[in-house]
C-alpha cells in the first residue's frame, strides 16, 4: 500500500483500438504502458484490458463493476483481465460470463497474449511464485507529463498478515543496476527532469543479485552515473529496511528529493506484531529523527490502516498520536479490508461502522499534518516540478498551485505566499 494508489482508474487507449483500463498503483499503471505497447504491436483491435488490484476488497469490487459496464457498452469488444486480482483469483473471473480471457501477472504484457488462441484457453495464469525474471524486460516506463517512473523491482518476500499482494506478485525480484542506470540515462537525456523509482518492495532491491547491492547503492550509482538527472524520487518504502547507504545519499546527495512515503500501517506496538510488521513503534520515530537530523528539510508521509483487527480505541489512540510525534505532512488512509487468505481475515473483527470512524478521525489527523506542514511552507523559495498548467510539486511533495506560463515537466522557482489546506498558494519567482 502507497501514496502511488491511483486516486481513480486509468484508461489509456492504443492506436490501435486497444483500451488498458488501470485499477490500484503506479506500478500496475507502469506495467499498463508495456500492456498498451504490446497490443500495438501485436495489432490488437477492438479489446478493453482490465489490469486490476487486489490490495482491498473494494478495488476488486470496482474492478468487476467496470467489466459488467464495460461488456454492456461495448458488446463486442474482446474483454481481458489481468492484474494482482485475477492471479489471486482466476476461476473468480473466469466464472464472469463478460470476460473472454484472464491472464496472469506473468503473462500479461508477453508477445500475443492478448490475441485470440482459443488451443491455450480462457485462462492463462501460471504459478506467480515460479517466476524469477527481473523487472527489467518491462517498458522505459510510466511517463506523464511532467516525470518518468521506472520498475525496480517487483514482489514480495514478507507475508504480513493483511496483504494479499505476495500472492498475485510473487517473491521479490530485481532488475540489474547497470539495466536502471542505461534506462534512467535514457530518460535524462530525453528531457524528464524527474525520475521515480517504483516497485513492490522497493527496499528489498537486490538482496536476490549478485554481492546483494543495497538500495542506498542503487542511488548513489544512479546520481553518480546520470549526473544530468535534476531529480530522483523514490516510491513507498519499508520503514524496517532503510539502509546505512540510503541514509547517506540522503545526507549529501540534493538531486535526491527530500521526501519518504513510510510504509507504516499503525502506531501501536501490539497491532504492528499481529500485522507481522519488522518495525515498531519507537523504531519509526527514531527512523525519522535520524534523516532529519542528516536531512532537515525532508518530509514524511505514510500508509495507516484503521480498524486492523482487534485495534482497541488505546490502540487506534497510539496511531493517531504517532501523526503528530513523527511530524507526518502527508498520510494514505486505508479502512481495514479482509482479504480472504490472509491471516488477519481469521481475527476478530471490528466492527465495519468503528472502522469507517476511525478512518475519518485519521483523515482529519492527515489533514491537520498538511495544514501544518503547509504553514510552514510560508515565504519559502522552492523549485516546484510543474505538473500541468498552474500546478507543480515541490521536492518536498508539496503541491503547488500558481499563476502564469509554465510548461509541464519544467522546473519552475515558486515562492509560497499562503495555502488553502490542501495547497500551497505560489507565485513563479
Amino acid at each position: 500500500m502507497s501514496e502511488d494508489v491511483l486516486d481513480h482508474p486509468q484508461v489509456a487507449q492504443t492506436t490501435a483500438g486497444a483500451r488498458v483500463v488501470t485499477f490500484g498503483c503506479r506500478l500496475n499503471a507502469y506495467e499498463s504502458e508495456q500492456i498498451r505497447a504490446r497490443a500495438e504491436a501485436d495489432g490488437v483491435t477492438d479489446a478493453i484490458v482490465f489490469n486490476t488490484c487486489a490490495v482491498t476488497g473494494e478495488a476488486v469490487r470496482q474492478a468487476r463493476q467496470a467489466i459488467r459496464k464495460a461488456r454492456r457498452e461495448n458488446p463486442t469488444a474482446r474483454i481481458v483481465v489481468t492484474g494482482c486480482a485475477a492471479q489471486i483469483d482466476p476461476a473468480g473471473f473466469a466464472a464472469m460470463d463478460e470476460i473472454d480471457l484472464v491472464l496472469g501477472n506473468a503473462e500479461k504484457a508477453a508477445p500475443g497474449a492478448l490475441l485470440p488462441q482459443p488451443q491455450l484457453g480462457r485462462v492463462r495464469v501460471n504459478d506467480i511464485m515460479s517466476v524469477r525474471e527481473t523487472a527489467a524486460h518491462l517498458s522505459d516506463g510510466l511517463r506523464d507529463r511532467a516525470r518518468a517512473y521506472v520498475e525496480i523491482q517487483n514482489g514480495c518476500d514478507h507475508r504480513c498478515t493483511f496483504c494479499i499482494i505476495p500472492y498475485g506478485r510473487g517473491n521479490s525480484r530485481s532488475a540489474p543496476a547497470g539495466e536502471i542506470v542505461e534506462r534512467i540515462g535514457r530518460l535524462a537525456a530525453e528531457g524528464w527532469n524527474e525520475v521515480v523509482l517504483t516497485g513492490v518492495d522497493l527496499t528489498s532491491w537486490g538482496a536476490d543479485l549478485p554481492g546483494q547491492p543495497t538500495l542506498g547503492q542503487l542511488v548513489a550509482r544512479i546520481l553518480r552515473l546520470v549526473p544530468d538527472l535534476p531529480r530522483l524520487r523514490l516510491s513507498s518504502i519499508d520503514a524496517a529496511e532503510i539502509d546505512p547507504d540510503l541514509m547517506r545519499v540522503l545526507a549529501t546527495e540534493q538531486r535526491l528529493v527530500p521526501y519518504l512515503h513510510l510504509s507504516l500501517q499503525a502506531g501501536d506496538d501490539l497491532i504492528l506484531k499481529r500485522m507481522k510488521r519488522r518495525h515498531l513503534r519507537a523504531d519509526a520515530l527514531r527512523l525519522v529523527a535520524d534523516v532529519r537530523a542528516v536531512r532537515p528539510d525532508v518530509a514524511f508521509g505514510c500508509d495507516l490502516i484503521a480498524g486492523f483487527p482487534t485495534e482497541t480505541e488505546e490502540a487506534f489512540e497510539n496511531t493517531v498520536r504517532l501523526v503528530e510525534e513523527a511530524g507526518l505532512a502527508y498520510l494514505h488512509v486505508f479502512p481495514y479490508s479482509p482479504r480472504p487468505g490472509t491471516p488477519a481475515a481469521r481475527m476478530p473483527p471490528v466492527p465495519r461502522p468503528v472502522i469507517k470512524a476511525r478512518a475519518a478521525r485519521l483523515r482529519q489527523a492527515g489533514a491537520t499534518a498538511l495544514s501544518r506542514h503547509l504553514d510552514h511552507q510560508i515565504g519559502r523559495t522552492l523549485e516546484g516540478l510543474v505538473e500541468r498548467p498552474g500546478l507543480a510539486r515541490a521536492p518536498d511533495f508539496t503541491e503547488m498551485t500558481f499563476e502564469g506560463e509554465a510548461e509541464p515537466g519544467s522546473i519552475r522557482c515558486m515562492r509560497i505566499t499562503g495555502h488553502d489546506g490542501i495547497r500551497a498558494l505560489a507565485e513563479l519567482a
